[in-house]
C-alpha cells in the first residue's frame, strides 16, 4: 500500500516504513483518529497503520501542519528552512550554521516541524529496567567515573544469580525492557555474558533483552578469542534482541584520545554496529557531548551514523548525551546549559533525517528538559529506568528511576499524547492484569 511516497509495513515505527530522506506523511494534516471508529485518507487501523494510542484515553495525532509562522533573523537559516519544507538533505555546512546560529527557537521550530511530520503529537515512553552488572573495567576512560578497578572501593560484578534476582526487583509494573551494560572485566569469560542472557531469557521470556555496546561486543572478541560477529551471532542465539548505542562517545580520533583513548575507535564502532545489523540486531546510537569536542566533530559523528543508516537501515534511536563531569579527571570542565542540550537535540533530528526516532533521554538532561525537548524535535524521553548507575555517579542528580504515570504526565503537559512502546516501537496494551505487545 503506498502512501506519500512511502510502504506501509508492520515492522516499521507506527506500521510506516522508512523511505528515501523522511517518512512519509509530509502533506497530511493534524487529525485526531480513534482506532477503528475513524479514516485517515481511507485507510483504517486493520490496514496496517494504527493511530490508536496503546494507552485509554489517549489517541495519536498524525502529522501536522504547524499553525506558527517560520521566523529569524538570522539569514544563514533561511536556506536551511527551505531545505526543510522541500525535504532536501542538510549538508554538513547546513550542520554547522545550525550549531553556531543563536535563534534557538528558530531551530527549534524546523526540528519540530520534521518531528510532527514524522510522528504528528505522539511521544513515545517505555517501562524498562537498567541493569549495570558489573563496574570492574580494565578501560581508564577521563570520561567515566562509573568504571573500577576490580580491588578498588566500590567495585561490584553481580554473580549470575544476583543479576537474575536483580532483573526481577525494584519495580512493580512489568517491564518490557532490560537495559544491560556494564564495564570491561578482564576476568570475566565469555561464557558468564552467554549465561546471563540465556538466564534472563528463561526466567523472563517476554521481557526483550538490549544489551552489550559495541566497545563490550569488541572486549568479548578479545577475550574470547573470537570475531565480533561470531560474538554476535552466539548472543543472538542465547537470547539477545537488540543492542544500545553508548560506546560511540564522539568518533573524532583527536576527541577519542583524549577522553577514552583504551576503547575502540570511531570506525571499529561503526563497523561493529554495521555488522549487528547485517544479522538483524537492531541498535540504538548515541553521541556525548558537552566535553572537549567542537562543532565540526559533532557534524562528523553526525553524518557517519547518517551514512551508515543509509546503508544498513538498522539503527532505530538517537540519544545524545550531555557529558555529566563531576567525578571524571575532567571534572574542570563546565557542565552543559539548556541551551546546548536544546539545540543538540534539534539538530539531531534535522541532520539524522533516516533515522525514525530521537530520544531525549531524561536522566541525562532532568525531566523538565526532556519534556520541553518534545517540543524541538525529540519524540521519546526514554523510559521508567528503575535504577541507574553509570550517570549518577558522574554526579547526575536526577531520580533513580520514574514511575509510568511520572513519564504520562511529562508528556501529557508538554501537549504531546503518549504512546507506550517496546523496544521496537510497538504499542504495549496494560490491562490490570494482562501486558500485551501489538505484534
Amino acid at each position: 500500500m503506498q502512501l506519500g511516497g512511502g510502504t506501509t509495513s508492520r515492522g516499521g515505527f507506527a506500521g510506516v516504513e522508512l523511505t528515501g530522506d523522511y517518512i512519509p506523511f509530509f502533506r497530511l494534516v493534524k487529525m485526531v483518529v480513534g482506532c477503528g471508529q475513524q479514516r485517515f485518507r481511507g485507510l483504517h487501523c486493520a490496514e496496517g497503520i494504527c493511530n490508536h494510542s496503546p494507552i485509554v484515553g489517549y489517541h495519536r495525532t498524525m502529522a501536522t501542519v504547524s499553525v506558527h509562522p517560520f521566523q529569524t533573523d538570522d539569514a544563514r537559516l533561511r536556506p536551511i528552512h527551505d531545505k526543510v519544507m522541500a525535504q532536501e538533505r542538510l549538508s554538513a555546512d547546513d550542520a554547522l550554521s545550525l550549531y553556531s546560529a543563536g535563534d534557538i527557537l528558530a531551530i527549534g521550530w524546523l526540528a519540530n516541524h520534521v518531528r510532527e511530520r514524522m510522528h504528528g503529537d505522539t511521544a513515545y515512553f517505555n517501562v524498562n529496567r537498567h541493569i549495570n552488572y558489573t563496574n570492574v573495567c580494565v578501560a581508564a576512560c577521563r570520561l567515566c567515573a562509573f568504571g573500577r578497578k576490580k580491588d578498588a572501593p566500590g567495585a561490584y560484578t553481580m554473580a549470575l544469580q544476583e543479576a537474575w534476582d536483580t532483573a526481577a526487583t525494584g519495580y512493580t509494573e512489568a517491564v518490557t525492557e532490560f537495559h544491560i551494560v556494564g564495564g570491561l572485566h578482564v576476568d570475566l569469560p565469555f561464557q558468564y555474558y552467554l549465561d546471563l542472557i540465556s538466564g534472563l531469557k528463561e526466567r523472563f521470556p517476554q521481557v526483550h533483552l538490549k544489551a552489550f555496546t559495541m566497545v563490550e561486543i569488541a572486549f568479548f572478541s578479545r577475550i574470547g578469542k573470537t570475531t565480533p560477529r561470531e560474538v554476535l551471532l552466539k548472543l543472538k542465539e542465547a537470547g539477545l534482541d537488540s543492542l544500545p548505542g553508548g560506546g560511540a562517545e564522539i568518533f573524532s580520533d583527536r576527541v577519542r584520545h583524549i577522553i577514552c583513548d583504551h576503547k575502540i575507535d570511531g570506525d571499529d564502532w561503526l563497523e561493529i554496529a554495521r555488522t549487528a545489523h547485517e544479522i538483524g540486531l537492531k541498535s540504538n546510537a548515541t553521541m556525548l557531548y558537552g566535553h572537549v569536542e567542537n562543532d565540526e566533530d559533532r557534524v562528523d559523528h553526525l553524518l557517519k551514523l547518517r551514512a551508515l543508516q543509509d546503508d544498513t537501515r538498522g539503527f532505530q534511536t538517537f540519544i545524545p548525551l550531555a557529558f555529566h563531569p563531576e567525578n571524571t579527571p575532567l571534572q574542570h570542565l563546565p557542565k552543559t546549559t539548556g541551551m546546548l542540550d536544546l539545540k543538540q537535540i534539534a539538530v539531531s533530528r534535522l541532520v539524522l533525517d533516516n533515522f525514525p526516532h530521537i530520544k531525549s533521554y531524561w536522566q541525562m538532561v532532568t525531566p523538565k528538559m526532556a519534556q520541553i525537548s518534545l517540543r524541538f524535535g525529540a519524540d521519546d524521553i526514554d523510559g521508567t529506568v528503575v535504577e541507574e548507575k553509570i550517570y549518577h555517579d558522574a554526579g547526575a542528580t536526577t531520580p533513580q528511576g520514574l514511575r509510568r504515570q511520572d513519564l504520562i504526565r511529562l508528556i501529557t503537559e508538554a501537549g504531546r499524547v503518549p504512546f507506550e512502546r517496546d523496544t521496537l516501537y510497538r504499542p504495549v496494551v496494560r490491562t490490570e492484569t494482562t501486558v500485551t505487545v501489538a505484534v
